[in-house]
């Protein structure tokens, strides 16, 4: 099963995925997307990030 149907099967809302991964770190204003799996930032396009994150913490709302 790929990504595409997990995610259909698992009844989350695409806006609300989508709205998951854009959410902005505290620490270095990179998305979520662009933390690896152990929070670690990644940076833009899998350049290192400079800002020394090494743990996702995301923006506290408006």
């Amino acid at each position: 099963m790929d990504t595409g149907e997990r995610l259909r099967g698992s009844g989350i809302p695409l806006e609300d995925v989508i709205s998951h991964f854009r959410e902005r770190c505290r620490y270095c204003g990179h998305h979520r997307i662009m933390h690896a799996a152990d929070g670690s930032c990644e940076g833009v396009m899998n350049k290192p990030c400079g800002s020394g994150c090494d743990s996702f913490e995301p923006e506290a709302p408006f």
